[in-house]
């Protein structure tokens, strides 16, 4: 049976996510408090919230199609928080190797 490519992007998405959800939890130990640290567990949630999404990928052929829309716009806008928060937290650290 061969694999169609939309199931070949979703089994690598997949892969790609639970890379980085390991590297988010391994990475978590070594993070400082205060507002790294409170950014870092924004995105740590941020990044399983994503794994879990990607997750119901391969299903989505059974979900109606308001349930996939709300996914979708779901990702999307957790997507962008993701951005705003990973840009504003290297703009600290940029700040702070520059002063």
């Amino acid at each position: 049976m061969a694999i169609d490519l939309i199931t070949a992007i979703n089994v690598a998405a997949i892969a790609v996510m639970l890379a980085c959800l390991y590297l988010v939890f391994t990475l978590r130990s070594k993070i400082p408090g205060g507002v790294v640290g409170t950014q870092w567990r924004v995105l740590t949630s941020l990044v399983t919230l994503f794994a879990l999404g990607y997750f119901v990928t391969p299903f989505f052929s059974l979900l109606p199609t308001e349930v996939i829309k709300l996914i979708v716009a779901l990702i999307f806008f957790f997507g962008a928080i993701y951005v705003l928060i990973t840009v504003r937290l290297i703009y600290r650290v940029i700040e702070e190797l520059t002063s």
